[in-house]
């Protein structure tokens, strides 16, 4: 980046709806059927066949709109978007143009401590084309199984400076789409496909320059990595005198550069007018209010409440509401421990963002499906927090606790109880510091990193059982009155 200039960004978001069936028809949306065979007259643009609107694409994007703090249009119309593409079989996209049903809204990012608002332009609801298959070694094929999928798009203001916002704001759309259950955010799918408007422009100047658009951006890091090849790239044309034109760019990711698709479109190029087969969407008061009455708790208010009910810092509420199900199995947790407390939630947190997390890496699977049971998960916390287990012995028992066993029962059966006898960690503490007293003097003379091996010896008489937290006390006591 150059400390002269400046990047203006916006990002318009495409959302593939969890729909069951399709926007106009009641075809299937399920992802990965056999080509072309989720298909039928009206998705594959038969002549004569008409388009009956599927109500729950409304309901979704509704709960989006209010998500992210929209107007909601009471009358809004569809359009038809006209461009011909071998996987558009109509010769036309149904689309929302003059009037959108979401517009005016705004989100709330949080980068480098600071919170920035992002302004929401428009939400509007559409239908997908199919999907054109390039890379075989054949002639290009044509898979129309998602012609016709609802699809909502999100066009944000250009109110995004950098990369790292950008990265930052999508991360934001795709946490709430989940969140409200409307998208499984799957980028590798295609669920959630993000296009770039780029300008650069003088630092302190207000004025829209001409701007790029670049596609193909599958993955948060190729919207961070594209946005900055594309801001250099027009930096060092307008410093170079050159002239910014106003194209459709590709990312490739293998290159790791954009190239020129084609001449950007303008609104007139697709010949937008009315979809005379589809009567305008009507939405109550009614509705609105049922919508907004019955929205999840959103990300950023969870957030909020982990860190002033459970007492949790900053990171550790952000990763654990980065998806709704491990929040909701962090809960969980919380409620089988037997003594609500802060300490205890914390150490709830670390167990969830090390262990837990780590078997929901490794395995891709969700919190609930790891095989650590919450009421189990609550009872190791428990041990440990009373001082019954040291962690070492905890770490040692988890793969039980991972197949379902009791730690109390465990531990129990094992003879695994922590020592905490303090007469006799005293008593052993006194004899070791009577057998070694080369260690003490040496302790005394400034080599004070023989602590642990002091202590570490002391916890291998009482055979790992011991206590560390008092074994530490006792002998740091102990070597004060020597």
């Amino acid at each position: 980046m150059h400390a002269d200039f400046e990047a203006v960004i916006g990002l318009e978001v495409h959302v593939q709806l969890l729909t069951a069936t399709k926007a106009f028809c009641r075809c299937s949306t399920v992802y990965g059927a056999s080509p072309n065979t989720n298909t039928c007259p009206v998705c594959l643009g038969h002549p004569g066949c008409l388009p009956v609107l599927n109500n729950n694409v409304v309901e979704y994007t509704l709960r989006m709109g209010l998500a992210t703090n929209c107007n909601i249009r009471p009358v809004s119309t569809f359009s038809r978007k006209n461009y011909f593409y071998p996987d558009l079989p109509k010769g036309y996209q149904i689309s929302q143009y003059e009037d959108p049903i979401c517009y005016d809204g705004h989100v709330e990012i949080e980068h480098d401590g600071a919170k920035k608002k992002i302004g929401i332009t428009r939400i509007h609801m559409e239908e997908d084309a199919g999907k054109s298959i390039h890379d075989l070694d054949i002639d290009t094929l044509v898979d129309l199984n998602r012609s016709g999928v609802p699809l909502i798009e999100i066009v944000s203001e250009p109110d995004i400076r950098t990369p790292q916002e950008a990265y930052k704001y999508l991360a934001h759309i795709r946490q709430t789409v989940m969140y409200l259950g409307i998208c499984d955010g799957n980028m590798e799918e295609g669920s959630l496909r993000c296009d770039a408007n780029v300008s650069v422009r003088p630092k302190g100047d207000n004025k829209l320059y001409t701007r790029t658009e670049v596609k193909n951006l599958n993955s948060f890091r190729n919207v961070e990595k594209a946005l900055e090849y594309e801001i250099q790239r027009q930096i060092e044309l307008t410093k170079s005198g050159g002239e910014v034109r106003q194209i459709t760019l590709q990312w490739d990711a293998g290159k790791q550069q954009t190239r020129e698709m084609r001449t950007k479109e303008k609104a007139h190029d697709y010949r937008y007018f009315p979809e005379p087969d589809l009567v305008p969407v009507n939405v109550s008061e009614a509705w609105i209010h049922r919508v907004k009455h019955e929205l999840p708790e959103l990300p950023g208010a969870k957030r909020d409440r982990f860190k002033n009910q459970y007492g949790l810092p900053e990171y550790d509420a952000a990763v654990l509401v980065e998806e709704k199900s491990l929040a909701a199995y962090f809960e969980e947790c919380c409620e089988f421990l037997a003594e609500k407390s802060k300490d205890r939630f914390k150490l709830v947190s670390n167990w969830v963002m090390t262990d837990v997390m780590r078997i929901m890496s490794d395995k891709k699977i969700e919190a609930q499906e790891t095989g650590v049971q919450p009421r189990l998960l609550a009872e190791l916390v428990d041990l440990f927090a009373a001082d019954v287990i040291s962690s070492k012995i905890a770490k040692e028992i988890f793969p039980d606790v991972l197949k379902g066993e009791s730690p109390k029962e465990i531990v129990e059966k094992r003879g695994l109880a922590q020592v905490s006898d303090t007469g006799m960690i005293d008593e052993l503490v006194i004899n070791f510091l009577k057998e070694n007293q080369d260690k003490v003097a040496e302790y005394k003379a400034g080599r004070t990193n023989l602590f642990g091996f002091m202590v570490g010896t002391v916890l291998k008489a009482t055979q790992g059982k011991g206590n560390p937290r008092l074994v530490t006390e006792t002998l740091k006591k102990h070597l004060e009155q020597a």
